[in-house]
């Protein structure tokens, strides 16, 4: 069969260094940092005291306080960022075929703060179980597309996906998927965390996962540099609109790029440590860029997964080098996490964002917090370090890998 071709015609995101699209694109050009103290909760016993929050956000100023109240923040964000999308994407909502709209998000965690909270409130109870008649729906992390779906009256494919960090680029290769083999007409899709909470920071305190630089916040994510000491985590969400091309094209829709292949693979190696030789890496780019018929020589830039850890990021720049050869030298890689630190299940969908604008924009984003070149690097790769770089980017890689050994990457070309 034919299959059709799927555009990006909206965008929204709620990030630690913006609360639109276009304030975080205004972030990431200027190479801000998005850690500070953590607010959400007294961390002062914590070994990591700071995270990459959302800032100046309240959640009245976009839902009514009544309906609010009923979702975790992590739908909360979702919702929001959502509505930022479909609005970017100016659809006559009167007009499209609901049947043919869906929804499909990605969420690693999902609503960790209600489950903290009601369990937190219960054990400190006499036993009697007290739970909020909503603590199921605002727990678990398939409602957001289900809220997202009641909203705009979208009836077709709605589900959430589950890989870890990996979670909200498989939602956008599942919705680039269903419209491509003709099965939907659109396709909001992203991702949304809220995992900067006691036991979320908690828990990657016990894994060693976090950094632990507290006395130097502001820098403590530095992906590729020599004392990089873990991620800092983030919060926030993504939405992009997908619309298969001739449905966008009909009603005179503005066009940010063109999604052209996905790829997923899985390490099955260990449940959090990467494969030490990059093969699901090296496997799920070739398996990206097979699906989107693309040479690697034809790719410009790729967004990296780079969260700022020792294995973690030395090991995907191998696979990259592995993959593109000779022609990674022309390129620019960069990891944007080191500005908003790590969204876990919310981080491909506002990278996807982060790599769209490097196309639509030509101008590479930074990885910023550079300061001592790592020896087991390859010096001559261009990570663009701290400052933005401005080029033609006709096609780019963004990659997003999860505990689990769950991968994916998606790619993203320049309309023609």
């Amino acid at each position: 069969m034919e299959l059709k071709r799927v555009v990006v015609t909206g965008l929204g995101a709620l990030t630690p260094i913006g609360n639109t699209a276009d304030e975080y694109w205004q972030g990431l050009i200027n190479g801000v940092s998005g850690a500070g103290p953590i607010t959400r909760f007294n961390a002062e016993k914590f070994k990591t005291r700071f995270a990459c929050e959302v800032k100046d956000f309240n959640v009245n100023d976009h839902l009514d306080r009544k309906e609010a109240r009923k979702m975790d923040p992590a739908t909360q964000y979702g919702m929001v960022v959502g509505d930022e999308a479909v609005l970017d994407s100016k659809l006559d909502l009167d007009k499209i075929n609901k049947d043919r709209v869906g929804v499909i998000w990605g969420s690693g965690i999902g609503g960790i703060r209600t489950f903290h909270d009601e369990v937190h409130n219960f054990a400190l109870g006499d036993g009697t179980p007290r739970f909020n008649p909503f603590f199921i729906p605002k727990m678990i992390s398939d409602i957001t597309p289900g809220y997202l779906s009641i909203k705009y009256g979208f009836r077709g494919p709605n589900y959430t996906t589950v890989s870890a960090c990996a979670s909200s680029t498989n939602a956008i290769n599942d919705a680039f998927t269903y419209i491509r083999l003709g099965k939907a007409d659109i396709m909001l899709t992203g991702g949304s965390e809220a995992a900067v909470v006691e036991p979320g920071v908690a828990g990657f305190n016990a894994m060693k996962a976090l950094s632990e630089r507290n006395d130097a916040y502001e820098t403590a994510s530095r992906p590729y540099d020599k004392d990089r000491d873990g991620f800092v985590l983030g919060e926030g969400a993504g939405a992009l609109v997908l619309e298969e091309y001739e449905h966008a094209k009909a009603r005179g829709a503005k066009i940010y790029c063109e999604v052209i292949g996905g790829g997923m693979s899985a390490d099955a190696y260990h449940i959090t440590a990467p494969h030490p030789e990059g093969l699901g890496i090296m496997a799920v780019m070739r398996s990206a860029l097979d699906d989107a018929n693309i040479a690697p020589e034809e790719i410009d830039y790729v967004n990296t997964h780079g969260t700022s850890t020792p294995l973690g990021d030395s090991g995907e720049l191998r696979a990259i080098v592995e993959v593109f050869g000779d022609h990674v030298y022309n390129m620019n890689i960069s990891s944007t996490k080191s500005m908003t630190g790590h969204l876990l299940g919310a981080a491909g969908a506002i990278e996807a964002i982060a790599t769209i604008f490097a196309i639509n924009k030509g101008v590479i984003p930074p990885t910023i917090n550079h300061f001592t070149d790592d020896p087991e690097i390859d010096s001559r790769l261009n990570l663009t370090f701290n400052k933005a770089q401005e080029r033609e980017v006709n096609a780019a890689v963004s990659n997003t890998f999860g505990f689990g050994g769950h991968n994916t990457s998606v790619i993203f070309r320049k309309l023609s």
